[in-house]
């Protein structure tokens, strides 16, 4: 692989400057269309069900049948805890006659009182297009604000305040994740290189990366129906800062190895990019491929995330090995300063000494025991998979917020008052010429609250009977109604019912959910071993690999469960064990490929004992930084309020420092040396001691 990278097109006397002109012209087309983005974002939880749910298959069939069905439902409740006033009911009054103005058709419910006469609520369908109803809602927000006597509360709740809020979460999304990514990439990357100049370099490579990856998925989005949430938005831009920095530490590095070996910087970067090209590779390869493995998911939010996530793996990667090195060449030396890397006729003596620091004796340390120190580090990280136990699967919708937001205040308060299921009421859709069977079978299952009047569709053929559930739409016995709902409206003869409402739609995505995670993380560790065999040539070697990592991934659940009980968020996404597990996977064994592909550089010159030593001397550093940069990348998903988000962040962060920490450090290499030669097996390098010519003074050790 690294024998046909063409170094010489992009690290080139004249090349660099053509490489450079064509990046600034991707750089002016991409960047406006990045800025476009937030415009094909969408966070509605119906887009991302499949469309062979039934939750989906209703919501389309009511926006088809009836009108203004597709506009979300606002719900405003009032509430006083010592009963509802004349005063409180006359500011009632008057916001529902303002927000006619604003509603589907000008309807608007009737105010509905509570039985405890303390709250009051009124609903009813925002119109316009989303651009209409997000005015809408702020104007919704606004009269809440005004008007109302002191003691009196009130809040938008409701299918059309959930959106709003999660909108609100991803506000800014692309501006506040890319400045402290970046700021957090810069830091490191100064205190990395030590150099006042140098972190300008890639910061500004991977900047342009970002925007280029952006533009790609906007393109995708609008063009091609690829679906694009704020998650998966933020997931991306941390894998391009996050990937791409990886891919520019292990590039300066070895280019500064050659810059030592070489006169002209030129042919210095040609043999680094040569050299470093193949773990880079692999690394980009690896991890877009087991992105790509989210195509096999049911639901549409993780199916968009494969695309969008190698998207940026790809940006990246063709930016640093193109734009990255033109410009490291075009600067010079000099970036390095103070500690620029002059030629030395004895540039081998050199790195020999430089291999007598921390990582000189963290390989004597695995060398001297490397069965003991093994099995005592997966011992102690098997220990910490026990952690998993405090995790409860099931993350509902009102505590899917690191603060308080409207509509989880305004849930409380009509579960308070009402039947937990007023505020987002299942939705039945059947045949008209069965209605009266339907409504009957409707109102015999228990948790049914109340089953409202009939809406009939607009031909006459079709009719909605929204129901009311006793409990809160996200509870498992709201679950059980929906079930029971589904199997009685079904038993209806020529009722084509079909049953979507909120809580189907939650339903509908758990059980999506635990298919894709049945499927997508065995899809997931058979590409990873596959791409590994081809990579290292060898069989013995990635089973090692990918049962390190998945015992790492076990110990980085349970390290952050202990995290999330401390922060009082024991209750995880659906979604969160399987991207957990392809980051860490996918990402955590890229430490492990650049190690073990200079391990299999340095074992056919030095021999396999010695190989494994000198590769972990020599990566060491430039590993752990790479791994450091990751993990305080994803770290950054905290800043936002969304539990999900920082659930993943605080779990991919904890499992890339023990990734590059301990596994790639100790276990690896240990078990390397403990397995002896026969790690490389079936290849030529499981027999063979070591090659008799060893490397000549002009090549990298």
């Amino acid at each position: 692989m690294s024998a046909r990278f063409p170094s010489g097109a992009v690290a080139g006397r004249w090349s660099k400057w053509v490489v450079v002109l064509i990046w600034a012209a991707i750089a002016g087309i991409a960047t406006p269309l990045a800025s476009k983005l937030s415009d094909v974002t969408t966070n509605n939880a119906v887009s991302f069900l499949p469309h062979s749910a039934e939750a989906t298959q209703a919501y389309e069939r009511a926006s088809a049948e009836f009108a203004g069905a597709e506009q979300l439902v606002a719900v405003v409740v009032y509430a006083r805890d010592t009963g509802l006033t004349a005063a409180d009911k006359a500011k009632a009054g008057a916001d529902a006659a303002s927000f006619a103005a604003l509603a589907e058709g000008g309807r608007v419910s009737p105010l509905i009182e509570s039985e405890d006469g303390q709250a009051a609520i009124v609903s009813f369908p925002v119109a316009g297009d989303e651009e209409v109803r997000d005015a809408s809602i702020e104007k919704i927000k606004n009269q809440l604000g005004t008007g109302g006597e002191p003691g009196l509360q009130a809040a938008l709740t409701g299918p059309a305040g959930a959106v709003d809020d999660v909108v609100d979460a991803f506000a800014g999304i692309d501006t506040t994740l890319l400045f402290v990514t970046a700021g957090v990439v810069a830091v490191l990357l100064l205190i990395t290189y030590r150099s006042p100049v140098l972190w300008i370099i890639p910061l500004l490579t991977v900047g342009i990366a970002s925007q280029l990856a952006t533009a790609a998925v906007y393109l995708l989005a609008k063009y091609a129906d690829l679906t694009v949430n704020g998650q998966s938005q933020g997931i991306m831009t941390v894998l391009v800062f996050g990937a791409g920095t990886d891919y520019a530490l292990l590039l300066i590095a070895r280019y500064r190895e050659e810059l030592r070996r070489h006169r002209d910087r030129h042919d210095a970067m040609k043999e680094a990019l040569r050299r470093s090209s193949p773990a880079i590779l692999a690394s980009a390869a690896t991890v877009t491929i087991s992105l790509l493995c989210l195509l096999a998911a049911q639901l549409n939010s993780l199916r968009g995330l494969g695309p969008v996530g190698a998207i940026g793996v790809a940006a990246g990667l063709v930016s640093m090995i193109t734009l990255l090195p033109a410009l490291l060449v075009i600067c010079g030396r000099w970036l390095f300063w103070p500690f620029v890397p002059r030629y030395a006729e004895d540039a081998a003596a050199h790195d020999v000494a430089e291999e007598h620091g921390i990582w000189g004796r963290v390989a004597g340390l695995v060398g001297r025991r490397p069965r003991m120190l093994w099995t005592l580090t997966t011992a102690a990280l098997l220990a910490l998979t026990i952690g998993v136990t405090n995790l409860s699967l099931g993350l509902p919708e009102s505590e899917q917020f690191t603060k308080e937001v409207g509509s989880v205040t305004g849930g409380r308060l009509v579960e308070a008052h009402f039947p937990g299921g007023t505020s987002s009421p299942v939705q039945v859709i059947a045949r008209a010429s069965a209605t009266d069977p339907v409504v009957a079978a409707v109102r015999t299952v228990p948790g049914v609250a109340t089953v409202q009047d009939p809406v009939t569709s607009r031909d006459g053929t079709w009719v909605r009977v929204d129901a009311v559930l006793a409990d809160p739409p996200d509870s498992e016995a709201a679950a059980r109604a929906v079930d029971a709902i589904r199997a009685a409206t079904h038993a209806v003869p020529g009722s084509d019912a079909l049953v979507g409402g909120d809580t189907a739609v939650q339903l509908d995505t758990e059980r999506a959910a635990a298919d894709d995670n049945r499927l997508v993380i065995p899809l997931i560790l058979i590409v990873v071993f596959l791409v590994l065999v081809i990579l290292l040539r060898a069989v013995v070697a990635p089973l090692l690999l990918i049962a390190s990592v998945v015992v790492s991934f076990g110990a980085a659940l349970g390290g952050a469960a202990l995290i999330f009980n401390a922060l009082g968020y024991p209750k995880i996404d659906l979604t969160m064990p399987l991207l957990a597990f392809l980051f860490l996977v996918a990402l955590g064994v890229d430490y492990t490929i650049f190690l073990m592909t200079r391990v299999r550089e340095e074992a056919a010159t030095l021999g396999h004992r010695e190989g494994v030593l000198h590769a972990l001397t020599v990566t060491g550093g430039v590993i752990t930084s790479a791994g450091i940069v990751l993990a305080a990348t994803f770290a950054v998903l905290t800043v936002l309020p969304l539990v999900s988000l920082m659930q993943i962040g605080i779990v991919v962060a904890l499992g890339v420092l023990l990734d590059t920490l301990i596994v790639r450090t100790l276990i690896v290499p240990a078990l390397s040396l403990d397995v002896g030669r026969r790690v490389w097996w079936p290849s030529a390098l499981s027999r063979t001691p070591h090659s008799r010519t060893p490397h000549s003074p002009s090549e990298p050790s």
